[in-house]
């Protein structure tokens, strides 16, 4: 069908939606599971890893969602696709909580914050790229080792090389390595890292922040895992270093990342000879097809609606369920900070939609969330002792649980792409946390 004239088939689900409650069986049974499991540590001897209850609820979540014994539904994927937009809005409000106690340590931390971003910018292209190039990934490569590649670097690369480059398939091969694995190589290189005690705490925070909610997430819950004693600060800066991943990696991608890359890869690739990889072609060759074949996957998907409300409710009272577990105890304060959550989300939501999306929601609810709790707000004091009721890690246990059960629908995709994605797609990853956690420390030394 024409790209031109094909039209999403529409979904509606809500509460009244008897295949809807099988998603929300399954995301508080499964959430609960995780928590109830616990952390588990693995003794690397040098150092060790720590699988966190957020591990398990997100594997637990893909087996049921790739399984094929009794398949999921695709349409039920999609609608946990929905439900996650929301989640990551609820997590980025209960880090706000975090980040408005905590600003004095965010703005003595300014420099290393701002610096660190340079790790999103530089650390793939160093490792990851060389590394693609031995590999003959060909043009692909800058698309894919650029940067962590999320949504905005669709618009990056289809601007520069076109919607039907090579460039463009690198893209959506990291975007779909990194929606299905990202979170779990962010949270184990973290924890390997951190237990390594070599950088500075803070650092490791900042260094998590990559611009991705979930990965940013996973990655600062192993830090800390390793360090309990500096929870708020930790929290704190992560949020911070990926709300500036976020608005400043747009930026960055554009002027410096992609042009860098592409220069880097032209560079490494200047004495090889062409190849059917870099040569025009007169017809598409199976890697183009199968490139078209990824993007119709990830671009053209079912338009599955479900009230923001029904999201929330089935958010909240999940992570009441997963906090009370975590806590191994009850408290009002829990239904109490969820809805504090489901209020800031909802009203981000609406003056997102009010200002025509031309003020974001993800900014709308950590301003106000950080104004609420900062030391200027007189709820300040009630809003801390409350939401310390909430253990920020069973919001992630939840949040990745969401994202497990959504994952079966990208592993046609995920099968629909070269194996040489795998290699370069850890080291993007691992790559870019590794270096903005080490400029970060660097800057703070010097700083002081």
């Amino acid at each position: 069908m024409d790209k031109a004239t094909w039209q999403p088939e529409r979904i509606d689900y809500s509460f009244r939606s008897p295949q809807f409650w099988v998603l929300v069986t399954l995301i508080v049974i499964i959430a609960s599971a995780a928590q109830g499991l616990g952390a588990a540590e693995i003794d690397l001897g040098i150092a060790a890893v720590t699988l966190l209850p957020m591990i398990w609820g997100l594997l637990m979540g893909a087996v049921v969602s790739v399984q094929r014994i009794r398949p999921m539904p695709i349409n039920l994927q999609h609608a946990a696709g929905a439900i996650m937009s929301v989640a990551v809005l609820l997590l980025c409000a209960r880090l706000s909580f975090t980040m408005g106690p905590n600003l004095t340590t965010i703005l003595q931390a300014g420099p290393a914050l701002a610096l660190q971003e340079l790790g999103n910018v530089f650390g793939s292209i160093l490792l990851a790229l060389p590394l693609a190039v031995l590999l003959r990934m060909g043009p692909a490569t800058v698309g894919a080792t650029f940067s962590i590649d999320r949504e905005a670097s669709f618009a990056m690369v289809t601007a520069r090389f076109g919607a039907n480059s090579p460039q463009y398939r690198g893209v959506l091969s990291m975007y779909v390595f990194g929606s299905v694995v990202g979170a779990i190589i962010v949270s184990l290189t973290a924890s390997l890292i951190a237990s390594a005690d070599f950088f500075d705490p803070r650092a490791l925070a900042m260094g998590a922040g990559v611009g991705s909610g979930s990965m940013m997430a996973a990655g600062a819950a192993a830090v800390v895992a390793a360090h309990p004693e500096m929870q708020d600060q930790i929290l704190a800066l992560a949020a911070t270093a990926n709300l500036i991943a976020t608005l400043a990696g747009v930026y960055l991608g554009v002027w410096v990342s992609l042009p860098v890359a592409d220069r880097f890869y032209r560079f490494l690739t200047r004495h090889r000879t062409g190849s059917a990889e870099d040569a025009p072609e007169s017809e598409p060759s199976p890697l183009a097809k199968a490139g078209e074949a990824v993007a119709a996957t990830v671009l053209r998907t079912p338009d599955v609606r479900l009230p923001v409300w029904n999201s929330l409710v089935v958010f909240c009272g999940a992570g009441v369920l997963v906090a009370i577990i975590a806590a191994r105890g009850f408290s009002w304060g829990m239904v109490a900070t969820y809805a504090m959550l489901g209020v800031l989300v909802a009203l981000s939501l609406w003056i997102a939609r009010l200002t025509q999306g031309k003020v974001p929601a993800l900014i709308v609810v950590v301003t106000l969330g950080v104004l609420a709790s900062s030391p200027i707000s007189p709820l300040a004091g009630w809003i801390a002792t409350v939401s310390e009721t909430v253990d920020f890690l069973s919001v992630i246990t939840v949040m990745l649980t969401v994202a497990g059960l959504s994952l079966g629908k990208d592993i046609p995709m995920l099968k629909s792409i070269s194996w040489k994605i795998i290699p370069v797609g850890i080291v993007v990853i691992a790559a870019t946390y590794l270096t903005s956690t080490a400029i970060a420390h660097v800057v703070l030394g010097l700083w002081g």
